[in-house]
């Protein structure tokens, strides 16, 4: 089965998708990724001993920033107007924290887009506050677990368990 891109148009060049016709519709996306990172960094951050401040309350922000300024990081992107951006750490183990991030709009096209920008610029705020002490962090596993809404209706990335982001991640 071919799938045709719909931001090529007819003559091969890179277009923003019109979705004017398209109806409304609650769509909802969550993404995830993980930092790695040394034990004696992740205690850093539980314990508040970082010197820039609460890495992870600054990452929550910035990661809803990201979300709200994704279309003015990435070209094609539709500016939309979310109704709802949630950010979540949750500790996997010692040296692992995971980034989910679930975006929700009433529109006429999704946010998975929205929630990718914002786990990684999270992400990109936790390493900036501790890179002081941790330079071999890392960024991984970026990517979509969900999304429901629109068209093409709901898609759950197999490797999801049944809990979302609302009722699971502390």
């Amino acid at each position: 089965m071919t799938t045709q891109l719909s931001h090529i148009n007819a003559a091969g060049e890179a277009n923003m998708v019109d979705v004017g016709d398209k109806d409304l519709s609650q769509r909802v996306a969550v993404a995830a990724g993980v930092l790695v990172m040394q034990a004696a960094t992740m205690a850093a951050i539980k314990g508040n001993q970082l010197a820039k401040g609460e890495v992870l309350a600054v990452a929550r922000v910035a990661g809803i920033q990201a979300a709200k300024r994704c279309a003015d990081l990435i070209p094609l992107c539709h500016p939309l107007a979310l109704t709802k951006v949630q950010i979540e750490f949750a500790e996997l183990s010692d040296t692992e924290l995971e980034v989910r991030a679930l975006c929700k709009v009433t529109g006429q096209t999704g946010v998975e887009m929205e929630a990718l920008s914002a786990v990684s610029v999270a992400a990109l705020t936790v390493y900036d506050m501790c890179k002081a002490i941790d330079k071999g962090m890392s960024i991984e596993n970026i990517r979509l677990l969900e999304k429901t809404g629109g068209k093409s209706g709901a898609w759950l990335r197999d490797e999801q368990n049944s809990n979302t982001v609302e009722d699971s991640i502390t």
